[in-house]
């Protein structure tokens, strides 16, 4: 599809997520453009509703629980149960794919959450999960060549919600993708990435 396609669209299915893990999903993309990890990482199966809303927008995604996923075997023996840590993951490679959805150049990077809160848990025999995640803020930072997404989360699983996030954090930043790898090269080695400006900088963009 094209990069305009892409932008306008509000659902994607599973072999579209994976195409955008690979980077062969949007033809005509910016040079560096936000992906979303591959699987076993990749923690989505579809995107059912993408909205905007000025600086404000939402994104919602499900998963089907395989009861033979990677981390049942190793999280704990004995005891399988999906790391929560997973769960946040899944919230922030979607805040990622929405800032890509935005039209933003740069790569994704995580940058926290204020406030998690676990009341249950995802086991092997539970079927399916879905994340609503309300993007309260959206900003590009063009200055900076980044963009950013605060949102709150919500994962439920089975109709019962069990984890919540609050204001976690995603921006997109020029010039650190690593093509390369597994080659020495200038990104090569990680450390610091160049936080946003001042909020008195920020441009925000209406939908």
């Amino acid at each position: 599809m094209t990069h305009l396609e892409f932008t306008q669209r509000r659902t994607f299915s599973k072999e579209e997520l994976m195409a955008c893990a690979n980077g062969t999903l949007v033809e005509d993309g910016p040079r560096e453009m936000g992906r979303l990890p591959s699987p076993p990482l990749l923690m989505v199966d579809r995107v059912v509703d993408v909205q905007h809303n000025g600086n404000r927008g939402r994104i919602v995604a499900e998963q089907d629980v395989p009861i033979d996923a990677w981390y049942f075997w190793c999280h704990f023996r004995h005891d399988p149960v999906q790391p929560g840590c997973l769960g946040i993951e899944a919230i922030w490679q979607l805040m990622g794919l929405y800032l890509a959805i935005r039209g933003v150049d740069g790569s994704g990077r995580a940058l926290g959450c204020k406030e998690i809160e676990f009341t249950g848990q995802i086991r092997p025999h539970n079927r399916h999960v879905r994340y609503e995640i309300d993007i309260t803020r959206f900003a590009q930072l063009r200055n900076q060549n980044s963009a950013i997404a605060i949102g709150d989360g919500t994962l439920i699983v089975d109709g019962d919600p069990i984890y919540t996030v609050r204001q976690a954090r995603v921006a997109t930043f020029g010039g650190i993708e690593y093509p390369d790898y597994p080659h020495r090269s200038r990104n090569g080695v990680g450390g610091l990435v160049a936080r946003q400006p001042a909020p008195a900088k920020e441009v925000t963009v209406p939908c």
